[in-house]
C-alpha cells in the first residue's frame, strides 16, 4: 500500500513538473526542422535542371551561374542534422548559407528576364514555377517550425517547467531570424514624380 502511494506521489509530481510536455514538443519541434530540410532539399535538388537549362541560353552571363553553383555547394557541405537546431552557431551557418543560396537564385532569375529567348522556353517556365513553388513551401514550412519553437521555448522558460528544463538539461532552440532587421525597418522610398515604366 505504501508503495503505491509513493508511485502515485511520484507520478503526480512528474506529471505536473513538465517532462511530458518537453518530449511533445521536442518530437513537434523534430518534425517540423525534418519539414524545412525537405523543402530545403526539394529547392536545391531543382537548381542543376535550372543550371542546364540557362546555360543553353547563348552568352548567359558565366558569374551568375558560377554564384549559384558556389551557394549550392555551401548549402550541400552543411550536415543538417537533427542536432543542429540545438547548436545556435551551426543553426547561423546553416540559416546563412541559405540566404546566400536565395539570394543566388533571386539574382540567376532577375538575369534570366534580359534573355527572351530562354524565359519564353517551356522548361524554363516550368522550373521557374516549381521554384516558386518550393520557396512557398519552405515559407510555410519555416513559419511551422518558428511556432513549434516558440511553444518548446516558452515552456522551457516558464516556471514551474524551467526547473524541469534546468534538471534534465533541456535549453531554448535557436529559431529563423532576418538577416538584416535594420534594413527591413527603413522604410521603402517611392516617388511618384516618374511616370511608370511602359
Amino acid at each position: 500500500m505504501r508503495t503505491l502511494l509513493l508511485a502515485s506521489i511520484a507520478a503526480l509530481s512528474l506529471s505536473g513538473c513538465g517532462y511530458n510536455d518537453f518530449q511533445r514538443l521536442d518530437e513537434g519541434v523534430k518534425a517540423a526542422w525534418s519539414e524545412v530540410l525537405n523543402n530545403y532539399q526539394r529547392r536545391a535538388d531543382l537548381i542543376p535542371n535550372l543550371v542546364a537549362t540557362v546555360q543553353g541560353a547563348a552568352d548567359f552571363e558565366k558569374s551568375t551561374l558560377v554564384e549559384i553553383t558556389n551557394a549550392r555547394a555551401s548549402v550541400s557541405a552543411i550536415k543538417a542534422t537533427p542536432e543542429l537546431i540545438n547548436d545556435p552557431d551551426a543553426f547561423a551557418k546553416f540559416q546563412a548559407a541559405q540566404s546566400q543560396m536565395s539570394g543566388a537564385l533571386s539574382r540567376l532569375l532577375a538575369v534570366a528576364e534580359n534573355y527572351p529567348q530562354l524565359t519564353a522556353t517551356k522548361e524554363f517556365g516550368e522550373l521557374r514555377a516549381e521554384l516558386a513553388g518550393a520557396e512557398n513551401r519552405i515559407t510555410v514550412a519555416r513559419g511551422r517550425y518558428i511556432k513549434a519553437v516558440e511553444g518548446y521555448n516558452i515552456l522551457t522558460r516558464e516556471f514551474p517547467s524551467n526547473l524541469t528544463a534546468m534538471l534534465f538539461g533541456y535549453k531554448t532552440k535557436a529559431n529563423f531570424t532576418v538577416e538584416n532587421e535594420k534594413a527591413i525597418a527603413v522604410p521603402p522610398k517611392v516617388d511618384f514624380s516618374k511616370p511608370a515604366a511602359k
